[in-house]
């Protein structure tokens, strides 16, 4: 190929996002890269081609429901979206995941796997993606189906262990929801990750629900389990969701916590005092009338924050950069969504892929 400038608005740089730069694009692989102006010294009347906004690896979405397939996108309160969800759990599964793959925006991704261990095995040992799956696990079950669920689990983390492969997905455990597990299953399916060396992603302060629930035993998901026939005094009252994982030991194991919209400041400091990493699917809130996070609350309290698209249940696509351009409109920085887009590799405990000279043309991403 011919040798070109390639150039953006912001361009990656060893984890930073410079303006003013281009890369050397020549033999399929970038040849140099820096300062826009010093490479057209050193390699002067190359054509220049200005590829938008972003020059740099790939991006990460960082939470999603591959097994719900493309359910046509919910909108509404969030208690409704739990029961649209059960009411289509018939269609979750391997299959529901190939539809849904070829929609992706991404090849590195998060992606939540319920029920369906076929899924996880396929995920695990052939398809064709990075990142990480995890397994969730809920249940607010007496203690002798606890038990058999947990020796369960950790029968099938063993196994699915064995199936990893450089360059593939690695196994991962998602505990639902504060809401949706015993503290007693909480506490054994975190324990059970930090025993494999699993990373942990749990849907958390996602809804006011949610918030009212932890707060007073009340509310939309209070009506949910007794409509259900599950017992609603399993949880203790007066704390918030974040409260209640701290004082269950969760955030000591640094878990992904996804959503994040409903919290304090205590809230925020307390995640940041654990070093825990923060997945936010803002299309998804919205549709779901939860909000959008405090964003500037998790800046100045350090905490990272990554971008999903969550499933198409919730959301229009299953392009992180959908994402990206919604948080743009809405009057974000594109240094603050692009971090934010690049921040799924901390989120999944993966190192951020190097970039600069040898790196292949196809691996270089831009918009």
């Amino acid at each position: 190929m011919k040798r070109s400038l390639w150039t953006a608005k912001l361009v990656y740089d060893d984890g930073a996002l410079r303006s003013g730069w281009a890369l050397l694009a020549a033999d399929g692989a970038a040849q140099d890269l820096g300062p826009l102006a010093e490479l057209q010294r050193r390699y002067p009347g190359l054509p220049l081609q200005d590829k938008g906004v972003y020059l740099g690896p790939p991006l990460v979405n960082a939470h999603t429901h591959l097994d719900l397939g493309l359910l046509p996108t919910f909108k509404g309160d969030f208690s409704e979206f739990l029961e649209y969800v059960i009411s289509n759990s018939g269609l979750r599964g391997l299959a529901a995941a190939r539809q849904a793959i070829p929609h992706l925006g991404q090849r590195v991704l998060g992606s939540i796997a319920s029920n369906d261990e076929a899924l996880v095995s396929w995920l695990l040992s052939e398809a064709e993606l990075e990142g990480v799956v995890y397994w969730e696990v809920l249940g607010l079950l007496p203690k002798q189906g606890e038990r058999e669920l947990i020796a369960r689990t950790a029968a099938l983390l063993h196994r699915w262990k064995a199936l990893e492969r450089p360059g593939g997905m690695r196994l991962g455990l998602s505990p639902h929801a504060p809401y949706s597990l015993t503290p007693s299953l909480m506490r054994a399916t975190v324990e059970m990750a930090l025993e494999l060396d699993l990373p942990l992603q749990i849907h958390a302060a996602e809804s006011p629900a949610e918030v009212e629930y932890f707060a007073r035993r009340s509310g939309p998901i209070a009506k949910f389990y007794d409509k259900h026939g599950l017992p609603a005094n399993l949880h203790p009252t007066g704390l918030s969701p974040i409260e209640y994982l701290a004082e269950l030991g969760v955030l000591d194991a640094r878990p992904t916590l996804v959503h994040g919209v409903q919290v304090s400041e205590n809230d925020v400091r307390t995640i940041a005092a654990s070093a825990s990493t923060l997945v936010s699917c803002p299309r998804s809130n919205v549709n779901l009338q939860a909000g959008l996070p405090s964003y500037d609350l998790y800046r100045r309290h350090g905490v990272t924050v990554a971008l999903g698209t969550d499933s198409h249940a919730s959301a229009e696509s299953l392009d992180v950069r959908d994402e990206a351009y919604f948080l743009l409109e809405a009057g974000f920085s594109e240094v603050e969504v692009l971090r934010m887009a690049l921040a799924g590799y901390d989120a999944l405990r993966l190192p951020r892929p190097g970039f600069g000279k040898g790196t292949p043309l196809g691996q270089v991403e831009f918009w």
